[in-house]
This record gives C-alpha cells, sequence and structure tokens, in this order.
C-alpha cells in the first residue's frame, strides 16, 4: 500500500499518523548517484527529528534515490495530514528550487487528498545576508579539520550556471573570509570556473602559503572528492568535509521549518 512508503528506511523512526499535531516535515535533497549522499540525507533527518521531537520528519530526494518528494506528499496526504512543510536542502536558488520543486508539488497537490504544502527558503542566503548558522556549521567542518594557522581559504561549491546563485555563494564567501580574518575565494566542482585547484593556485600566486578549504557541501561524493583531490594537489593544508548533519545545519532547518512561508500550494 502507498502509506506503507513512509515508513522505509530514508524516512526517520517516527510513523505517518493522521492528521493533528504537529505539521510533518519534508526535506528534499538534489540526490546523488553517491549512495554517501543518500546516507547524509538521512542523517540530516534523524537529527532534525530528534531536535524537534513529536514533528514527523521524512527525508526525499529529487533524483536518483527514492522516495520522491511528490511521492511522500502524497502518501501523508493519503496518511490523513492536511499540511506539510517541504525544505529544500539545497544552498542555493537556482533550477531545482525554481522549476523542480514547485512541479512535484504541483504533482503532489494536483490530485487525491487535499494537502496544503509551504515551501520553505533554501538553507542558502535567502537575501543579502548568509545565515549565522550556516557560517557556525562551516566553521565547525574546517576546525575539525586541524589545519592550524591559515592565511588564505577557498569556498568550494558545486557549482551552478545560475549567475544570482553564484552571487550568494560569493556572499557566503565574504563572510567566511570575514569572521577568519583572511582572504577567502570562491571555486566550483562544476558548471563555473574556477576549479578548486585552479583558486588554490591563484591564492599562492597572491603569496598566500597556508590555505585551508572550506567545503560548500551538504553531503558527501564525487565532487567533493574531486573537490579534495584537486586542492591538495595544488597545495592546500586541510579540505572540511561537507555540513551533512551538523547541529548549526539542524538548527537551520528548523529555522527555515518555522520561517513565513515563500510558496504555498492545496490540492
Amino acid at each position: 500500500m502507498r502509506a506503507a512508503r513512509l515508513t522505509s528506511p530514508a524516512t526517520t523512526r517516527t510513523g505517518p499518523g493522521a492528521a493533528g499535531g504537529a505539521d510533518p516535515v519534508v526535506l528534499v535533497a538534489h540526490g546523488s548517484r553517491d549512495p554517501r549522499a543518500a546516507d547524509a540525507t538521512r542523517a540530516l533527518a534523524r537529527a532534525v527529528s530528534a531536535a524537534r521531537p513529536g514533528t514527523p520528519v521524512w527525508a526525499s530526494w529529487l533524483d536518483h534515490t527514492e522516495p520522491g518528494p511528490t511521492e511522500v506528499l502524497r502518501d501523508l496526504a493519503v496518511a490523513g495530514h492536511r499540511r506539510a512543510v517541504l525544505v529544500p536542502l539545497l544552498l542555493t536558488a537556482a533550477y531545482h528550487h525554481r522549476v523542480d520543486i514547485p512541479a512535484a508539488v504541483a504533482a503532489a497537490t494536483g490530485s487525491g487528498p487535499p494537502l496544503a504544502v509551504r515551501v520553505t527558503d533554501v538553507l542558502g542566503p535567502a537575501d543579502d545576508t548568509p545565515d549565522p548558522g550556516l557560517l557556525a556549521g562551516l566553521c565547525r567542518r574546517l576546525s575539525e579539520t586541524r589545519p592550524g594557522r591559515f592565511d588564505a581559504l577557498v569556498l568550494a561549491a558545486a557549482g551552478t550556471r545560475d549567475a544570482r546563485a553564484r552571487r550568494s555563494v560569493g556572499r557566503v564567501a565574504d563572510a567566511l573570509g570575514v569572521e577568519f580574518g583572511v582572504p577567502c575565494r570562491v571555486a566550483y566542482a562544476s558548471a563555473a570556473p574556477p576549479a578548486a585547484g585552479v583558486a588554490v593556485s591563484r591564492l599562492r600566486a597572491s603569496g598566500a602559503r597556508r590555505i585551508a578549504v572550506s567545503a560548500y557541501f551538504l553531503a558527501p561524493g564525487l565532487f567533493h572528492d574531486a573537490v579534495t583531490e584537486a586542492a591538495r594537489a595544488a597545495g592546500a593544508v586541510a579540505v572540511a568535509a561537507p555540513l551533512t548533519d551538523a547541529p548549526e545545519l539542524v538548527e537551520l532547518v528548523l529555522s527555515r521549518v518555522d520561517d513565513r512561508p515563500v510558496l504555498a500550494s492545496t490540492g
């Protein structure tokens, strides 16, 4: 039966329940062929659930991993829920946020039991200022690498062709540089230059000698692996791990849940 999908290992331990109580939260990740990425999303869902007892939390993916957000939302409606909050696990408001997620919500609410879906902002900057929790999570992961003293930073992101999304990554890099009092440059694993190795080499050419790399990724995978290899080959002293289920990221997800809605759709 459809509702049984809500008890799959991709979800938290909380059962589907029925109408009433806290609105269920659906986390939507990009998805990856690398199973480590799905494991990280499930870990984040468990951590969010543990931090907000009584709130059902489900993990979903836009690609490569099941279930997708449309299926989870439909199952929640069948289980008796009338509202749900969908949190895009995305660091930029690019194509997936503008197109894929609204399409998934529309498909879920276009037929079947009525369900009002509130879609929150992405986890990256919703305006000109990066969330302090996001910066704190990046700082945590960087400190865990124990790089010692460093005189420059690279913020390595997945990459996008969306100029507005790239500007938001630049704002995070600027804020991170201010936090540590060193220059911070952006690098991308795909879709836009410069690559991580190039960014590290440019900083070294400008006089920096101890360069650390902050990973602007939510989960491990091929992109983070490529960034790590290229940055170390270019002389970086440390490369941070992805944010995964860092406590600061959990709090950021919950703050998005509690924010005002940016999109509402009803069946």
